[in-house]
């Protein structure tokens, strides 16, 4: 059940390519009731909530407002204007009693939006391929290429773990958007966007087999299975200059992983609220991503490129903590002087930071790139390496 139209408060502001509309009708009212439901579009927020009394917004924590009722009895609207490139978190506050809210949602920027001036990629349809190296494993994957793609020239490479969050156009990702305004405005080369999904052996799931393992089992999966297939198909240079690889969670881990051990194959990392934790650890058989913060600190330095993403509400579990983790890797990181970034929120183990600020990770991990070349010595940007180590404070405790 939506809102009735009776009841629509309308907030118009300007977007790139014309104005838009955000209103209540877009809002389900289950949303409305809980003090979840959040509307934006760009910098455009509007928020909605059911109370007797007035309500007070906090946004990231920071008191904003005040609401306004709307004609419906009980109803309170609330529109601003928030940062993009980022997630923000919000709740109530009605009768001195916290309610509602949610942890993370996005906040794009004109770079993850439909341009008219842009022409689209081309998403193929779903391949399916079956592993020797993951015996009997089944993946499914998808290959994007951007209108700027001429098969008579090489282009870049880049590799999306968990790639069925990209294949819908106005899904969350909103990727293929930045894929094609950045291609367009020459802000990152023309790249081959190769999105695979974790594979099935049979009717065992082996995501977490394929990505928290700590070996070179999934980079020869990729490079000795798959991305054959994909060559045979397109025209992509080979050279680990050109490549990079991308994933969320267990994505994030297994994209540090495949370039950890094969740099040749991919010098350009995104790890996004990375499990670098002890899940598939079993002490003297086989490793887990806990061992990176300090297998970075004291193995032979990699030529890789990493950027790393997190938020300071991700998973304390049994098999360790993820924030605390990836601020170990972006310390033991600075400690080598990689070419690095670290991008901490105050997120949850949830998507929505990574995904708003896409536009700025791809613009970052293919700053620089020369298609002349096909090798690099990547080095950390003099404004990095002015600053000082990540510190650590309990903020909520006495």
């Amino acid at each position: 059940m939506r809102i009735p139209l009776a009841f629509l408060i309308a907030v118009l502001f300007s977007v790139p390519g014309g104005a838009a509309k955000l209103d209540l009708s877009q809002m389900p009212e289950a949303e409305i009731k809980k003090g979840t439901a959040v509307l934006s579009e760009g910098a455009d927020f509007l928020w909605a909530v059911e109370a007797e009394k007035q309500p007070i917004l906090f946004v990231d924590d920071q008191r904003i407002g005040p609401l306004q009722r709307a004609p419906k009895k009980g109803l309170w609207t609330y529109s601003g204007k928030l940062k993009t490139g980022t997630s923000h978190g919000f709740y109530y506050m009605i009768d001195g009693k916290r309610f509602g809210g949610r942890t993370d949602f996005h906040a794009y920027g004109p770079d993850s939006y439909l341009q008219p001036d842009v022409p689209k990629g081309k998403l193929s349809e779903k391949m399916l391929h079956t592993s020797k190296i993951y015996p009997g494993m089944q993946s499914d994957y998808w290959v994007y290429t951007p209108a700027q793609y001429d098969p008579n020239t090489p282009a870049a490479l880049m590799v999306w773990n968990d790639g069925y969050q990209l294949v819908e156009r106005d899904g969350v990702t909103r990727a293929q958007n930045v894929f094609d305004n950045l291609t367009y405005r020459k802000k990152i080369p023309v790249i081959v966007q190769v999105l695979v999904s974790p594979g099935k052996a049979g009717e065992k799931a082996m995501r977490s087999i394929e990505y928290d393992v700590v070996s070179d089992r999934y980079d020869r999966f990729l490079n000795e299975e798959l991305l054959p297939e994909v060559y045979a198909n397109y025209n992509i240079r080979r050279d680990g200059y050109s490549h990079a690889i991308a994933g969320n969670s267990s994505g994030g881990i297994c994209s540090f992983n495949a370039a950890w051990w094969h740099p040749e194959q991919f010098s350009r990392v995104l790890s996004r609220i990375g499990t670098f934790t002890s899940i598939q650890w079993e002490p003297g058989v086989m490793d887990g991503g806990n061992i990176y913060p300090f297998a970075v600190r004291k193995q032979p330095k990699r030529n890789i490129r990493v950027w790393l993403q997190d938020g300071s509400e991700d998973i304390e579990s049994a098999h360790g903590s993820w924030p605390l983790q990836n601020i170990q890797m972006a310390n033991s990181l600075k400690f080598r002087d990689y070419d690095f970034h670290f991008a901490f929120g105050n997120g949850t183990h949830n998507h929505a930071h990574g995904e708003s600020q896409l536009p700025e990770e791809m613009m970052w991990l293919w700053r620089d790139y020369d298609p002349a070349k096909t090798e690099q010595v990547f080095q950390m940007d003099p404004l990095e390496k002015a600053k000082p180590m990540f510190r650590v404070k309990i903020y909520n405790r006495e």
